[in-house]
């Protein structure tokens, strides 16, 4: 599925759900003052378009819903919702958003018996969830009907070239209706790309090139339909895949089927296993990205004095900028491009990239001040507020010692799962890492995080990295 066709459809979601949320808010005023409040001579003039109630109400309840949504994950994989799933869905987030407008706006309306209380909830639900879901039900069938006639898409991409990758081709092409699969090309296991599945579908490559392979051809599903000789690759296959945002599918042998671990998406399917999981649930992933924005936000602004005190030491300290930029490797292995205060003298690596050390000659005076206390990582919380990087997550390395870390600790690409952060556990209980064996070790803490992964853990890691700013305690 193109980019710009799933912005376009979250953006159909945003616009009808604010629709709804203000139509259903209005009619609720209506209903309050009409037959809750039960007056004697009714306005509308009067009592609804000069009512600051009504007008505060009719701003900030729809973007209350918008909020509700985006942290429920109502707006994320849009595309691969059924309408059963739909329907369940928007009555959970229905009836918690109705509780809560409830408590914090409806509970202090005067009434004239407690019976109101139950008109104004249910009259509220069932207004908000009809305008809601019939036009989501309209945004869904519409959908489904777009994938099963293939119109649109998930680019997908097949690893195998044998003959269970043959036969999956085969059975896909076979389907009564598709679930929008559409086979972009195959990877070889063994480099050979003569193969009867080559001429069919383009051979685009083999594992060395994987990642690269995902994110230049924008895939989307990854099939594993590997032979059983060649089982030996399956831990190579899944790191680099899951190192990936690609949803990750593999042919069922006999034992999963008996097992039940076959998980089936479609009516229209071809039978897969999912092996894709999500390390934080959608509404905290969520959440941790609105802490992420709303605390950069609030970072610059209320640390902009000891950014003009930064900016002056870096200045005095050394000749050169005082931003310092650099390549390094985020999320789904993109590149991008970090921000630091400049701790070290102007052409420091002009032998080539190098770790810096414990008594490093090429860090200026104020730059081992600035490391100690971590203040050189304040321009990243720009990184943070355009979504390259987030406050907690494992430091971002460059590419010339991922790919070092990689023989070593092919498990490193795990990483690529989570935006990189400012701070890490992995930052907090190891710091700084002055060659790549400290690396490698900093990077068992970075693993255990990602295994780990929730708000709290995100709270107790910034709790830790304050405390160490504080006491000066950084290595």
């Amino acid at each position: 599925m193109k980019e710009k066709n799933q912005n376009r459809q979250v953006l159909k979601y945003i616009i009808s759900d604010y629709i709804a949320a203000t139509l259903s808010w209005f009619s609720f005023f209506l209903f309050r003052k009409t037959v809750i409040a039960q007056p004697i001579v009714f306005s509308f003039k009067t009592d609804i378009l000069c009512d600051i109630a009504f007008t505060k109400g009719v701003i900030i309840i729809p973007l209350f819903w918008l909020l509700l949504y985006y942290v429920a994950g109502e707006y994320h994989n849009i595309f691969r919702r059924s309408r059963l799933q739909e329907l369940g869905r928007t009555i959970f987030i229905t009836t918690l958003g109705v509780i809560i407008v409830f408590f914090v706006i409806i509970l202090d309306d005067a009434i004239i018996s407690y019976k109101n209380y139950y008109q104004s909830f249910f009259f509220l639900w069932g207004l908000h969830f009809v305008l809601t879901y019939f036009t989501r039900l309209y945004f869904t069938t519409t959908t489904i009907h777009q994938l099963q006639n293939q119109i649109i898409g998930f680019h997908t991409l097949i690893i195998g070239s044998n003959k269970k990758a043959i036969k999956l081709y085969n059975d896909l092409l076979r389907k009564p209706k598709s679930s929008g699969t559409q086979i972009v090309g195959f990877v070889t296991i063994n480099g050979n790309s003569e193969t009867e599945l080559s001429n069919h579908i383009p051979h685009l490559g083999n594992l060395d090139n994987l990642i690269d392979i995902i994110n230049n051809k924008n895939i989307e599903e990854v099939i594993i339909a590997i032979e059983s000789s060649e089982r030996e690759q399956i831990q190579q296959i899944l790191v680099k895949t899951k190192a990936t945002n690609a949803l990750i599918k593999a042919i069922p042998d006999l034992l999963d089927i008996l097992s039940g671990s076959v998980r089936m998406s479609s009516l229209f399917g071809v039978p897969l296993i999912e092996l894709s999981h999500d390390l934080m649930p959608a509404w905290q992933e969520n959440i941790k990205r609105v802490i992420d924005v709303i605390v950069s936000v609030i970072a610059v602004i209320v640390l902009s004095p000891v950014y003009i005190f930064l900016i002056i030491g870096v200045k005095t300290s050394s000749k050169g900028p005082v931003l310092y930029s650099q390549m390094r490797v985020g999320r789904y292995g993109k590149p991008f491009k970090i921000f630091k205060f400049r701790s070290m003298y102007i052409d420091s690596e002009f032998n080539g990239p190098a770790l810096s050390s414990k008594n490093d000659p090429r860090i200026t005076p104020f730059g081992k001040f600035m490391r100690k206390m971590r203040f050189d990582e304040f321009p990243q919380f720009y990184n943070v507020f355009i979504g390259d990087m987030s406050l907690v997550g494992p430091r971002p390395e460059r590419e010339f010692y991922i790919e070092q870390i990689v023989k070593r600790a092919p498990h490193y690409l795990l990483l690529f799962k989570v935006r990189p952060g400012i701070t890490s556990w992995g930052q907090v209980k190891f710091g700084y890492a002055e060659n790549v064996d400290e690396m490698i070790e900093r990077l068992n803490f970075d693993i255990i995080y990602l295994e780990n992964m929730s708000l709290y853990v995100d709270i107790k890691i910034m709790i830790y990295t304050i405390k160490t700013v504080l006491e000066g305690s950084g290595k």
